[in-house]
């Protein structure tokens, strides 16, 4: 065996040796989780003023981010099912160009006409980037699940250490450059970063070959359990699409932050969220059973994390920044909690339902899972901007928590009734009768 290789702890069981590919899978997928992620949250401390001055409404602001959202959506159904056909390294690759191309692009809009034409361009560009993060991302996760069966929880926590930090530079580096530089810099440096991505993946990325499959977005729907674990992704990335698009403006205006500090501001969320992640991811892949468990309470803290963070008007507490600090740090580990193990549940779910183990399937349960994301960070950031703009961003928050504890709720039922249900399938189940009589029964002489 090559000295060169690493362990990884298998569910409990004895460490398993990295073979080369699995190595360098880990290796292209966090440089596109890092690069797609600091592309992704460089718009949150500045774009939002930067539309305000350029004449676009609150609602609007949110539905551009959440307009993106909704095309990862479109785009991860799509992909998800010809994933395939068109090859997971292919969609990887072309994915990641397209993101670079139009995050550029994107930092060009500042030198069109304020009102209709940068709104018209805002989404032009947003829906084609779109679906380019949806070709990426799809891809990746089929892969991982691919390349690691029986690792799943572990290494995508393992990636979202990545993600988190791609999140964490992303607001302070975006903010920082936009101070310093202006609109144009931020999008042109980093849209830069994606496009060294591109021969850096295709040297890295093995090739993955697979059959088609029958099956069927449909078809994993009807499991019951499937679409109660989407509406938990749900509400995860919509609070998190919610405070993208708001969580800026209210800082400027309650505590009068520069975008610079709320770049700093929103590392509260996202270091303990990366932190945190390959904790969660080897906890579950250890104690499979906990998963459930995990999200459920993961979901009733995201719900009083989002409930004080404004905070909720109606308890009578102020806003404080501390308090906004400390609740982004609890909504960064409750909603880690609750999202690292969704995908293995739901992976492990069509499996159980005589859903195929091979690409076909990943592919699915990756495009299903990415879609259902995308859904809530398009509901986030359009329900919470026409809310913060009906109302304040106090209520906003509350009523992503009271999302967030609805679907905590539905899980943790559903759970119960399935820890009875098997309880009963147990109790009626005739066990074969081997037991032999201590005394043998008298025969008549």
């Amino acid at each position: 065996m090559d000295s060169n290789d690493v362990s990884l702890t298998d569910g409990g069981q004895p460490s398993q040796r990295l073979s080369r590919q699995q190595i360098l899978t880990m290796i292209a997928m966090s440089s596109i989780n890092f690069s797609s992620m600091i592309c992704y949250s460089v718009l949150a401390p500045f774009f939002p003023n930067e539309a305000k001055n350029k004449g676009v409404s609150q609602t609007v602001i949110g539905l551009i981010f959440g307009w993106y959202a909704l095309c990862v959506l479109v785009g991860s159904l799509l992909l998800g099912k010809y994933i395939v056909q068109i090859g997971a390294k292919l969609m990887i690759i072309v994915g990641i160009f397209v993101s670079a191309v139009c995050t550029i692009l994107f930092g060009l809009l500042d030198r069109s006409a304020a009102g209709t034409p940068f709104i018209v361009l805002c989404f032009v560009v947003r829906s084609v980037n779109a679906f380019g993060f949806a070709a990426a991302m799809t891809a990746s996760f089929a892969i991982l699940a691919k390349v690691f069966p029986n690792n799943i929880a572990t290494v995508l926590g393992c990636m979202e250490i990545f993600t988190g930090l791609g999140l964490i530079l992303g607001p302070p580096i975006g903010g920082w450059l936009y101070q310093a530089f202006g609109y144009e810099i931020p999008f042109i440096v980093l849209g830069g970063l994606l496009f060294l991505m591109v021969p850096f993946n295709i040297w890295l990325l093995p090739s993955q070959d697979a059959d088609p499959s029958r099956d069927s977005f449909f078809r994993l729907c009807t499991i019951p359990k499937i679409p109660i674990i989407c509406f938990v992704v749900l509400t995860l990335s919509s609070g998190l699409g919610f405070l993208d698009a708001t969580l800026s403006l209210f800082a400027i205006n309650k505590f009068s932050m520069s975008p610079g500090s709320v770049g700093l501001l929103m590392i509260g969320l996202s270091l303990p969220y990366g932190a945190a992640s390959p904790i969660f991811g080897m906890f579950s892949d250890k104690y499979p059973s906990a998963r459930k468990w995990m999200m459920v309470m993961g979901g009733m803290a995201t719900a009083v994390g989002f409930g004080l963070l404004g905070p909720i008007p109606v308890i009578g507490v102020s806003s404080q920044l501390w308090l906004t600090v400390l609740m982004l740090v609890v909504i960064g580990f409750s909603l880690c909690m609750t999202a690292i193990p969704t995908f293995a549940e739901m992976l492990i779910c069509a499996h159980e339902n005589g859903f195929e183990e091979g690409l076909s399937t990943l592919g699915l349960v990756s495009g299903l899972f990415s879609a259902v994301w995308s859904c809530g960070m398009f509901v986030g950031p359009t329900l919470g901007s026409y809310i913060t703009q009906r109302s304040n961003f106090e209520y906003a928050s509350a009523s992503q928590g009271g999302l967030a504890f609805l679907a905590a709720t539905l899980l943790g039922i559903y759970s119960l009734y399935e820890l009875h249900k098997k309880r009963s399938i147990r109790a009626t189940e005739t066990p074969p009768d081997d037991r032999t009589p201590l005394l043998s029964s008298p025969h008549p002489s």
